[in-house]
């Protein structure tokens, strides 16, 4: 088929073909992984899809989800995959993680769920002050444990927007870590994922937001599980873990490094939460089960080749990398349609959906490449291209 190039030109490409096969691992891993997995919209239900809540494939949403941990991975539930703050409103993740919540509990591999506590049910013209922004907080933690959820503190906008110094994060996250009632995961995200979140933590320079950030973790180690990086720097992550106080643990959540960053260093590695891992599940799988087993060489020839697609997934601008998650979903037969909450498939170009395609496929991540290939050639037409 002929599909359009960076250089503006169309090019002929044929599928190599050999996809891997989902399946359980066959090994417990040595990595803590969690999958970020977006919302399967429903279509025929939506209406006003810039302004209403959004209408969600609840069977879809919940058969994307068994089939992660079908595959021995955990679920980071309710994150900015999922288009939190982007299309997915408070009311709708709350529905989200309960029903997820349900599932997990039945599921035969007893999964991991962790999900995303942040403050986005509250209008940011009334979080303008400490207070409120906690107790805002406050309301989504509550619901995550009545579900049977462990929290993620996720990033919120409203303490940047309020201008925060490191004596507020201090305070707000103190306090917020001393009401949970088990250990939770927090979050640093950088702002080439969500720009609103620049300046988080409130220092003046990364070596300063790097010593509040450990001094956090420190006061607090015993009701910490870990943190979540998510700044695109391997240099940086690395020095970083160094510094965790033994028992917490380093998250990846960078979507450009992650294979050598979880193979680690021999004296430190990090665990995962990722939302390429949604994307590239049977892949990541079967790299932690070879990891699991000391077969680095396996590890590498399995994880190596889905870098470059998770590279051009969360190019910049990156906090659009959501829709090429929900592409590969549609292409893998996982959902029916190309559609997202308020629109958000329109906010990648069909070239970048063509190197996805290309991409996945040179990483063994299309699973029916026949499928694949007559839904490429759908999108293609809606663009005016003749494959």
């Amino acid at each position: 088929m002929k599909l359009p190039t960076y250089a503006g030109t169309l090019e002929d490409y044929a599928l190599q073909g050999d996809p891997l096969t989902p399946r359980a691992p066959s090994v417990p891993l040595t990595r803590t992984a969690f999958a970020a997995a977006h919302v399967v919209s429903d279509p025929l239900a939506e209406r006003d899809p810039w302004q209403g809540r959004p209408a969600v494939d609840w069977d879809a949403t919940l058969r994307f989800r068994e089939n992660l941990w079908d595959q021995g991975l955990g679920l980071a539930e309710a994150m900015d995959t999922a288009q939190r703050g982007m299309g997915v409103d408070w009311e709708t993740a709350k529905e989200l993680i309960e029903r997820t919540m349900r599932a997990a509990k039945v599921h035969s591999a007893s999964p991991r769920v962790a999900c995303g506590a942040g403050t986005d049910h509250v209008p940011p013209g009334d979080l303008t002050d400490p207070v409120r922004i906690k107790a805002a907080y406050s309301d989504q933690m509550e619901a995550i444990e009545a579900a049977g959820g462990q929290i993620i503190l996720m990033a919120t906008r409203a303490l940047p927007a309020i201008g925060a110094g490191p004596e507020t994060y201090a305070r707000v996250y103190d306090d917020l870590i001393a009401q949970a009632s088990q250990p939770v995961i927090l979050h640093w995200l950088g702002e080439m994922f969500d720009p609103a979140l620049n300046g988080y933590w409130g220092g003046a320079s990364i070596e300063e937001t790097n010593q509040i950030v450990v001094d956090l973790i420190n006061r607090n180690a015993a009701k910490i599980d870990g943190i979540k990086i998510s700044l695109l720097d391997q240099t940086h992550e690395e020095a970083f873990r160094a510094r965790l106080p033994e028992g917490v643990r380093l998250y990846t959540g960078d979507d450009f490094n992650y294979a050598p960053l979880i193979a680690g260093d021999g004296t430190h590695h990090s665990h995962a939460l990722l939302g390429i891992f949604a994307a590239i599940a049977p892949a990541a799988s079967q790299a932690l089960e070879a990891l699991a087993q000391d077969d680095l060489e396996t590890y590498h020839a399995l994880l190596t080749p889905t870098v470059p697609l998770s590279r051009e997934i969360f190019k910049s601008p990156t906090q659009y990398y959501k829709a090429g998650i929900a592409f590969l979903a549609w292409l893998n037969g996982a959902q029916s349609h190309f559609i997202m909450p308020a629109g958000f498939q329109s906010s990648r170009e069909i070239t970048h959906y063509a190197q996805v395609f290309r991409l996945a496929d040179q990483a063994r991540l299309l699973s029916d490449p026949d499928l694949a290939t007559q839904r490429m050639t759908q999108l293609l037409a809606l663009h005016g291209i003749d494959p």
